[in-house]
C-alpha cells in the first residue's frame, strides 16, 4: 500500500450493525430495519472525511433464503437514506457464499477478500481505516487485512470518529 495514501475508510458490518439484526436473516426490504443512530453516526465519519463501505455475510443467497435482487434492494434503501442526509456509501461488499452450499470460498468474513479488494481499488493505506462489527470474525477480517477493527453487542451503537480517537489513545 501507499504510505503516503491518507484516504481514510470505515467498513462496516451490515446485520447488527447498520441494521437490525433479528438472530437469522435480513431476507427482504420489509424486515430491514435500520439502528436508531446509525445515519447519524455514519454521518459523522463521513464529514471527518472517511469513506464508508459495508462489509457483509449474506450466505442466505447460497442457502436461497432471499435472492441478489432482495440484497440489493437493502443496499439501496440504506444508501438512499445516506443520500438524503447529504453523504454516501462508497460501495457495498458482500459474499453470496456459505461454506455448507457453495464451499469455501476467500471471501467470506473472517476471510478478508472483501476488505482488500476495497483497500486495491479505493487505494486505501489500511494503517487509516477502521472495521466495527458485531462478531469476531469481522474483527479477524479486518485484522488479516491489516485493519484496526472494534467489535461492538449486536444491535448496538456504533463508535464516533472522537469517541475512537479516544480508545486510540487510551490502548
Amino acid at each position: 500500500m501507499h504510505s503516503h495514501n491518507s484516504k481514510k475508510a470505515l467498513f462496516l458490518d451490515r446485520d447488527g450493525v447498520i441494521n437490525h439484526d433479528p438472530g437469522d436473516y435480513t431476507k427482504s426490504l420489509a424486515e430491514f430495519v435500520l439502528l436508531p443512530t446509525i445515519l447519524q453516526k455514519m454521518k459523522l465519519w463521513f464529514d471527518e472525511g472517511y469513506l464508508l463501505f459495508v462489509i457483509t455475510n449474506q450466505g442466505g443467497l447460497a442457502k436461497q433464503l432471499y435472492s441478489e435482487n432482495e440484497v440489493m434492494a437493502m443496499h439501496q434503501f440504506v444508501n438512499g437514506e445516506c443520500i438524503f442526509r447529504e453523504f454516501h456509501i462508497t460501495e457495498f461488499f458482500y459474499c453470496p457464499h456459505h461454506e455448507a452450499y457453495s464451499g469455501r470460498c476467500f471471501c467470506r468474513k473472517p476471510g478478508s477478500l472483501m476488505i482488500e479488494k476495497a483497500l486495491h481499488r479505493y487505494q486505501l493505506n489500511s494503517a487509516n481505516c477502521l472495521m466495527i462489527g458485531d462478531r469476531q470474525r469481522d474483527i479477524d477480517c479486518a485484522n488479516a487485512a491489516g485493519v484496526d477493527g472494534v467489535l461492538i453487542e449486536t444491535n448496538s451503537e456504533i463508535l464516533t470518529p472522537e469517541e475512537w480517537r479516544k480508545m486510540k489513545l487510551s490502548i
